[in-house]
């Protein structure tokens, strides 16, 4: 088995690590289940780069399948270069948080997840796309694409550690208080709304915790707007979210295969899978129904293994 492996160095629980010693125990990992690595160790801004790169090579039958190794955002920058193609990829969970991996049962040690890969079972799950971008957890509009804007800032002028940046941003962000006007367009009717937020899921989340999917091959996106719009309200709902009791009263959901979202601003903060872009509304949603194959493990969080 041949892979190409695209390794994030610039974050999440490798960041800081001393790049010869990860490779060699990437290279060791490989070996160990007979597959012939070619790694690319890269930083987050030439992710889109070296995945292009690898997803040619496994076009032009130099290799079997792409590798992400880092975290959500370095899985949905992979995943974007081979979307609705038969191309696997293979994921090593080197993130902070690693949802995705998460949801698909990988485990975050490297020598299991590679194991994995090796055994070459995989399986159809589905994608989502926002105006031509492609996600594999969710997006947002509102607090949260702010929140990150504003941390980023402050962690990379005045080197605030991350979660001293995100702890200021947080009390900017309440103080500010973005509420959004939005339209949602979908299946022939149309709702407004007034909210500090908007989330849309590929496939639907647990909704007490707002962290976990059960399934990833439903095809349908799962949209959640907060209900609640005074800065108290929503700090009791981001409690409620940290202590797995948000309910229905919280928030509203639809789940539906595509949807569209009008606003009277001309450009909008829009968080991807962690990453921040400024879209033109109107954002166009839609699921892209086994748009991905995986290596997985078995079990009920996608399609059959093949």
């Amino acid at each position: 088995m041949k892979v190409v492996a695209v390794i994030n160095v610039g974050g999440g629980s490798i960041h800081g690590q001393e790049v010869g010693a990860l490779r060699d125990r990437l290279r060791a990992a490989f070996e160990k289940h007979a597959i012939e690595a070619r790694l690319e160790l890269v930083e987050g801004e030439a992710l889109p780069q070296a995945a292009r790169r690898a997803a040619a090579e496994v076009r032009r039958g130099a290799a079997d399948a792409v590798v992400a190794g880092g975290g959500d955002g370095t899985i949905s920058a992979v995943a974007a270069e081979v979307v609705r193609t038969d191309i696997p990829i293979g994921v090593l969970p080197l993130g902070t948080l690693n949802h995705f991996a998460k949801d698909l049962g990988i485990p975050a040690d490297v020598e299991p997840a590679v194991e994995i890969i090796a055994a070459a079972a995989s399986r159809a799950i589905d994608a989502g796309e926002v105006n031509g971008q492609v996600f594999i957890n969710n997006s947002s509009v509102g607090l949260y694409p702010h929140m990150v804007v504003d941390r980023e800032r402050r962690a990379l002028l005045k080197r605030f550690p991350k979660q001293v940046a995100t702890l200021v941003a947080v009390v900017r962000l309440l103080r500010r208080w973005p509420v959004r006007r939005l339209s949602l367009h979908a299946e022939g009717r149309v709702e407004r709304f007034r909210t500090p937020f908007l989330f849309v899921g590929n496939n639907a989340y647990d909704i007490a915790s707002m962290g976990t999917r059960a399934a990833l091959d439903g095809g349908a996106l799962w949209a959640a707007i907060a209900r609640r719009q005074s800065r108290l309200a929503f700090v009791g709902l981001v409690t409620r979210s940290l202590l797995h009791r948000i309910t229905e009263q919280d928030l509203q959901v639809l789940e539906l295969p595509s949807l569209t979202v009008r606003s009277r601003a001309s450009r909008l903060l829009v968080a991807m899978d962690g990453e921040v872009l400024v879209l033109r509304p109107p954002l166009v949603y839609r699921s892209i129904p086994g748009g991905l194959r995986v290596y997985a493990p078995a079990g009920d969080r996608g399609g059959p293994s093949v």
